[in-house]
């Protein structure tokens, strides 16, 4: 592509560099330039403009923008159409996004032409979010260029999005003195609005005393009348892998996959299984609204994801959340004490 001032005389068709002001009309950046333009910025005195010229080799930024983006999109991503060398993309239904990190930053490394950006990985959209965008920076883009982007894409999309399922979840909630039957409801409903995305529902919602055979009945129970996923919120939090709620997940007959994550809110989060279903000991910041570790195990568990020990101690980087009020102290000792 050749780019600079030219005579007008031999700018006709070339495409206008920067947006030209005129007494009685505007030329747009990108736009081709006709005899009419050209005539107008004569009348003004004008003898020379700034464009690009596309060679034989070039590809146009909207065709190129466009070309790519149909590679990079995968399962449940719809693109929009190119405008000024973009092209956005946008879930088709709510769940989670996943994109291949290694294959993105090869892709934008190939040439300062071509750029991809996405939404992090693993994060919650919502159907109609943009999730995407695909930008070509200069006006056209080398068929060289190109070719090495489909080296790096390959056959295999670089995003998708791992659309939610409805899911049949048990809650059960254990009582100490103390413990109103209000914060329970107020817990539940927090819950049901999680759940609400993937179109799940609470199915069943017991509540028992805090000890092992109660929770483990409870457990039973649930999974003996088809529960999906259990999650158990404990009076009082899990401190230990010997703890109230994983013994009881292990008298069940289930095994505990890890226990804690270095996400903050939501350290004392436990996962576990039982018959093949998942049982989450819920930390005690799953009872607030408010985005904490326990939201991106749900996600995950709720678009079909696994969710392991090794993707669980991966979610570190990134992982400290902002303060809520129902920690019982905050991270600075020296601030105000929290209710």
């Amino acid at each position: 592509m050749r780019f600079g001032s030219v005579p007008l005389d031999q700018a006709l068709n070339a495409i206008s560099a920067h947006s030209i002001r005129l007494n009685d009309c505007a030329i747009k950046k990108g736009a081709r330039l006709t005899s009419e333009d050209l005539a107008a910025l004569r009348a003004e005195g004008r003898d020379h403009v700034i464009v690009a010229q596309l060679e034989v080799d070039d590809i146009n930024e909207d065709q190129a923008a466009e070309a790519l983006a149909a590679k990079l999109c995968g399962a449940a991503i719809r693109m929009d159409r190119p405008s000024t060398g973009r092209v956005n993309l946008f879930a088709q239904s709510a769940g989670v996004l996943r994109v291949d990190a290694a294959r993105i930053n090869a892709l934008n490394a190939i040439d300062e032409s071509v750029t991809f950006a996405t939404l992090p990985d693993y994060r919650a959209v919502e159907r109609g979010e943009m999730v995407a965008t695909v930008k070509i920076i200069p006006f056209a883009v080398q068929k060289v260029v190109m070719d090495k982007t489909e080296i790096v894409i390959s056959s295999t999309p670089l995003v998708t999005v791992h659309p939610f399922k409805s899911r049949k979840v048990a809650a059960i909630s254990t009582l100490l003195p103390g413990l109103k039957p209000s914060v329970i409801n107020k817990t539940l409903a927090v819950l049901e609005g999680r759940l609400a995305p993937s179109g799940s529902i609470v199915d069943s919602d017991l509540r028992v005393s805090h000890d092992v055979d109660a929770v483990t009945e409870a457990l039973t129970s649930s999974l003996d009348d088809g529960a999906d996923l259990v999650i158990i919120y404990g009076a009082s939090a899990i401190t230990d892998r010997r703890d109230i709620i994983p013994s009881a997940i292990e008298k069940a007959g289930g095994r505990i996959e890890h226990f804690g994550m270095p996400v903050d809110p939501g350290n004392l989060l436990l996962i576990g299984t039982v018959r093949g279903k998942t049982v989450i000991g819920a930390p005690g910041c799953a009872r607030s609204p408010k985005e904490n570790g326990f939201d991106w195990v749900l996600h995950r568990l709720m678009a079909d994801l696994p969710v392991t020990r090794a993707d669980i101690t991966s979610l570190g980087v990134g992982g400290l959340l902002m303060e809520i009020v129902q920690r019982g102290h905050p991270r600075d000792p020296s601030g105000d004490p929290v209710e």
